[in-house]
């Protein structure tokens, strides 16, 4: 999927999900959900091709602008809904499909001592 189809996928399902938004405007420039996912967008293009000290600058930068902490190591599908996100935390190993709504304090993750494994020790 190209990347203009993404961000307009990225502000449609905001749409779909909130019936307090009012325009595209308002959207683009007032919802840290969207603002985290387009920031993880580009920190996980950077985490892709080796550049993993930039990935982590943006997405703690991003993390500090939202208050929601996404992993650039994390693979997020199309159409991720955040809403109310303060406190969300997505670690390195998690897969998101699409069509999925977050609300505010959650975390995935896996908490477990063997480094990059994605399974629980």
């Amino acid at each position: 999927m190209g990347l203009i189809r993404t961000l307009i996928n990225d502000i449609d399902v905001v749409f779909d999900q909130d019936p307090a938004a009012r325009n595209r405007i308002e959207v683009i420039f007032t919802y840290s959900g969207v603002h985290a996912v387009w920031g993880h967008r580009i920190s996980h293009a950077l985490w892709n091709r080796g550049c993993f000290f930039l990935a982590r600058l943006l997405s703690q930068f991003i993390r500090f602008l939202t208050g929601i902490e996404i992993h650039p190591g994390a693979k997020i599908g199309q159409r991720l809904f955040i809403d109310h996100g303060m406190g969300v935390v997505i670690g390195e190993t998690c897969e998101i499909g699409n069509d999925v709504t977050i609300f505010q304090g959650v975390t995935l993750g896996v908490r477990g001592k063997k480094k990059g494994s994605g399974t629980q020790q």
